[in-house]
């Protein structure tokens, strides 16, 4: 079973209104019955995602999506949702039933995708049901989208090729350390153990860096904070060490200046992100007056403990650091405020778990709102007065 996370796959989101075959062409895409498909408007009541290995492309996600043309209360709920996951895609495609055209819909959702930088393919479904004269029609007055049937298998083989195609060109996958460290480099990663380290296996950027290093040809070693002065000395040449935030400080005592140091989360702020807005976003803090409002997301969703890093260690050492009373708010996962008005700051986590377009999107939505916001790894480094250093590695700022 392919074990790729979520967050390291390419989103593919199908938009489009209720019965236009969003489900149908997801199952004839990967061949099975993944969506449950009905003649019945709206069967898709909420986002569906399914992830699966797109041949020769690699793993990605599709995001099957609830009609944009519901009504009622409740409809309009689900057409929110589906308008949230514009947030995190990486590649959309809109379509459009042939039978019954909506021009004004296509049209102003076709807008959505250029306000999120989503690049995008209108595709117009069912072309097996008009008359020939109709369809030649259509496709004279849109030239630049796509006809298919779903219930034409040699089409739909067409179809993802086209598909693969577009997404090659439009989607651009970045690196984690490359072009930070040089191939056959030397990254030492500083891992604690702690409460708050999984059993028996490493959190997500650990392996994800690692994975990278492998990727770039670059050497890695793993240690623990207790270890890394013994480590320093067994190797030759270091160009890079990379910690776990929380132990920044205690690290930063231990690897000499002339050896590069940074973080996990700082190298995700890169690679996710715009590092270059969490530094920025770092200017506001002295700025905090008392009892600010300061908005915490975590991508990820776990039980906590009194050493969790965005619950209880962030808002201790900030509460201390600039001898204030702050007004904490937290949320979770794919739980990203739209209404940011109100905060005075966001501290958002590394978003491991968040594909780069979601990361991207807040930080869209915190400009337009004119929130400054940061990440965990920027903050911890500045409170803890080692940010210059961690910033210092060439290239790591955009």
């Amino acid at each position: 079973m392919n074990k790729t996370p979520s967050s390291n796959r390419i989103h593919i989101a199908i938009f489009g209104n209720r019965n236009a075959g969003k489900s149908s062409l997801i199952n004839a895409i990967i061949g099975q019955d993944v969506s449950l498909v009905s003649s019945v408007k709206g069967t898709t009541t909420d986002p569906v995602s399914k992830l699966i290995e797109l041949i020769p492309l690699g793993p990605v996600v599709f995001i099957d999506t609830a009609g944009l043309d519901d009504e009622g209360e409740l409809g309009n709920l689900r057409v929110e949702r589906s308008k949230k996951i514009l947030q995190r895609t990486d590649f959309a495609i809109y379509l459009n039933d042939i039978t019954n055209f909506d021009k004004e819909k296509k049209n102003e959702f076709v807008s959505e995708f250029k306000e999120f930088n989503i690049p995008y393919i209108s595709v117009f479904n069912k072309i097996d049901l008009i008359e020939k004269s109709k369809l030649n029609k259509i496709k004279n007055e849109f030239p630049n989208d796509y006809f298919i049937s779903t219930n034409d298998s040699k089409n739909i083989l067409n179809f993802k090729d086209i598909l693969i195609n577009h997404i090659k060109d439009g989607v651009k996958e970045p690196s984690i350390i490359g072009g930070l460290v040089k191939e056959n480099g030397t990254v030492v990663m500083v891992v604690p153990v702690d409460s708050e380290a999984p059993k028996g296996r490493l959190i997500l950027p650990q392996v994800q860096l690692i994975r990278d290093c492998l990727d770039n040809g670059i050497k890695s070693y793993v240690v623990r904070d207790t270890e890394l002065e013994s480590a320093l000395k067994d190797l030759k040449s270091i160009d890079l060490v990379v910690t776990d935030s929380q132990a920044f400080k205690r690290v930063s005592e231990i690897v000499p200046k002339n050896i590069n140091l940074t973080s996990f989360s700082i190298l995700f702020a890169r690679y996710k992100g715009d590092i270059n807005t969490f530094v920025s976003g770092i200017s506001s803090v002295k700025r905090l007056r008392d009892g600010a409002k300061i908005l915490i997301s975590e991508s990820c969703t776990h039980n906590h403990s009194h050493e969790d890093i965005g619950r209880y260690k962030i808002p201790n050492l900030l509460t201390k650091h600039e001898n204030k009373t702050f007004d904490f708010h937290f949320k979770m996962g794919h739980d990203f405020p739209l209404d940011l008005d109100s905060y005075d700051l966001i501290i958002h986590c590394g978003s491991c778990m968040l594909n780069s377009k979601t990361m991207k999107s807040r930080l869209m939505i915190a400009k337009k709102a004119g929130v400054p916001i940061t990440n965990y790894g920027v903050i911890l480094a500045y409170l803890s007065g080692i940010l210059d250093r961690t910033l210092e590695v060439d290239g790591i700022m955009n």
